[in-house]
């Protein structure tokens, strides 16, 4: 089945997947996040060496689009828990894919977004891109990229982004040790080329096992920490917190907490 939010490319047993909602910044819906698990999941069933994720336009991906917002107000426990249950299923996908991943960002990757950008194994970013883990701005709770982002930086540096929702540029992601590579946009291609050329190079099945090793290592972890953020990204979802929040940001006023 083609999809309906994404450009899937392939060429030389590499493939490029674009978010494409150009028009919301490429923000996700129920649909693209369907999309995207089915995508991962079909890469290393069909000889693809290297995976490209991106978006078109001038954005990466800016968070949930706001109709899913708006929808929370009226779903169910059930629905919350198994919509909290597809960005578990989306993250920890992309995170143990047995291919090399790439995520080029030129443009803001806000939320998911961020999560999506920063669980490649290699992130590549103009100085144009922009990130921030913006859930509490609105009520919400980063439960489920913060999982990840933990085991990327640590507690503390962690804390930081998450509790502060502040947004924060490339050369400070590259810092911290969430960007690779941070080059004007008119060089992002040829340094991407650049490197699936070094990752082409190598076994591909020695690359399989060793990022198999290292989900392995990290997977009892990952059990316990997403258990507990799946409950917590439901729960978090009936709060007045969260619906005074939602409420604010699309009404473009400041929230009442």
């Amino acid at each position: 089945m083609i999809p309906s939010t994404l450009r899937i490319d392939d060429q030389d047993r590499v493939r490029t997947i674009r978010l494409n909602r150009p028009e919301s910044r490429n923000a996700m819906t129920p649909e693209m996040q369907e999309e995207l698990i089915a995508a991962f999941e079909a890469t290393p069933r069909e000889g693809v060496r290297v995976l490209v994720l991106t978006g078109e336009g001038n954005a990466f991906c800016a968070g949930l689009d706001l109709r899913v917002l708006q929808s929370m107000h009226t779903a169910t426990l059930e629905e919350h828990e198994a919509s909290a249950a597809r960005i578990v299923r989306l993250f920890r996908t992309l995170w143990e894919l047995p291919v090399p991943t790439i995520a080029l960002v030129d443009g803001p990757a806000i939320a998911g977004g961020a999560g999506l950008a920063t669980l490649c194994d290699y992130t590549l970013a103009s100085p144009a891109a922009r990130f921030a883990y913006t859930e509490a701005r609105i009520g919400f709770v980063p439960a489920v990229v913060s999982a990840f982002l933990t085991l990327q930086l640590g507690d503390k540096r962690s804390r930081d982004l998450l509790l502060s929702a502040r947004v924060f540029t490339a050369e400070e992601a590259q810092s911290l040790g969430l960007v690779h590579c941070v080059a004007p946009r008119e060089e992002l291609a040829s340094r991407m080329r650049e490197l699936i050329a070094t990752l082409m190079a190598n076994s591909p099945e020695s690359l399989a096992a060793t990022k198999k090793l290292l989900a392995a290592q990290q997977a009892a972890w990952l059990d316990t920490a997403l258990s507990a953020a799946l409950a917590a990204n439901a729960a978090a979802r009936q709060t007045h917190d969260f619906h005074e929040g939602v409420q604010a940001f699309l009404e473009k006023r400041k929230p009442q907490w």
